[in-house]
């Protein structure tokens, strides 16, 4: 599609150490069109963050390697940019909100120093009118711009979590990379989190990337959802084709596990065993061994994409012969 700011071609990436190898994401395939966002859900560990890096080109070396794959932020191929070069794209075209605002702050600098600091790298304006962009952000964000002179401990988890939105859009990116922005926060300051970003990603027209393991997050920001499962997405689709047509078994079992709210007595569903140790991924699909439904041919291959609808694929050799699937690569 033509309107796709970010596009994640087979992405394949591995850490190095001196007695093992870890598989952290295996042939991810993500793409966002401008305005809206796709949630990546998972449990911990399934590679979701470390996908993320990837679009910064913030994957850590020497013990990080790219095996193969894309990553094309707005026509620009991020991997093929050097560090000079990635300075100019980060924060600038694409920003990540990092997951705890508790140590993603510096605590010696004010938090208008913090904000003002990208101002500068990247439209080369003076101090003052950094400074001024820096309160405009706070206002943006809720925060009264005369506590731009203050620092990180000076704010509540919440506040703090506001300063890091508004660090990430001081330069208004057409991408911005939300890492589980609320997981730090209590319920009700979560909710207006979630509702400032919304706001601000219509104000800005951004596209968004939500990393997140909550579902009621993704009914709530999301236009399309990716499950990923041991570094792989498993499920891709709509809200709609992933909420209400749900086929992955991964997929399933990650709604199963919630509370039914109309039926305060149901007992939790929780998926058997654990997610598979990335130094020693299981053959076949990855999933196959926490599977209510495995086949012999699980454990043998690896499931490629079958498509449901349009919109919407799976893996798994579940709907390998199913009418309303097709085979696809």
């Amino acid at each position: 599609m033509a309107d796709e700011i970010l596009q994640i071609k087979d992405l394949r990436i591995e850490f190095v150490s001196e007695r093992e190898v870890t598989k952290a994401v295996n042939g991810v395939d993500i793409s966002i069109a401008e305005g809206k966002t796709l949630g990546l859900v998972g449990e911990t560990g399934a590679g979701k963050t470390t996908t993320a890096l990837s679009v910064l080109n913030l994957i850590p070396k020497p013990q990080g390697r790219i095996l193969s794959g894309d990553v094309i932020l707005d026509g620009i191929h991020v991997l093929e940019q050097n560090e000079h070069e990635m300075e100019k794209i980060r924060g600038n075209l694409v920003s990540m909100i990092f997951q705890d605002p508790m140590s993603a702050l510096n605590p010696v600098m004010s938090v208008g120093e913090q904000i003002a600091e990208v101002v500068k790298i990247h439209e080369k304006v003076d101090d003052k009118r950094a400074m001024e962009r820096a309160r405009e952000m706070l206002e943006t964000v809720g925060i009264p711009g005369e506590r731009a002179s203050e620092y990180p401990h000076q704010f509540s988890g919440g506040m703090k979590q506001r300063v890091l939105i508004a660090i990430a859009l001081a330069c208004s990116p057409k991408v911005l990379l939300a890492d589980e922005p609320t997981t730090a926060l209590d319920v009700t300051i979560q909710a207006q989190v979630l509702e400032l970003m919304k706001e601000l990603k219509r104000k800005y027209n951004m596209a968004m990337l939500m990393i997140t393991h909550d579902f009621g997050i993704v009914a709530e920001v999301c236009d399309e959802v990716s499950v990923m499962y041991a570094g792989s997405i498993v499920e891709h689709g709509t809200l709609e084709d992933v909420f209400n047509n749900k086929r992955h078994p991964y997929t399933e079992g990650l709604f199963n596990s919630l509370p039914d709210i109309q039926n305060r007595k149901s007992e939790l569903k929780p998926i058997k065993g654990q997610m598979p140790d990335p130094t020693n991924l299981p053959t076949g699909c990855p999933f196959h061994p926490r599977c209510d439904y495995c086949m012999e041919k699980c454990s043998k291959e690896f499931p490629p994409k079958l498509q449901i609808n349009d919109t919407h694929y799976v893996r798994c050799w579940l709907y390998e012969h199913t009418k309303d699937s097709q085979l696809k690569g």
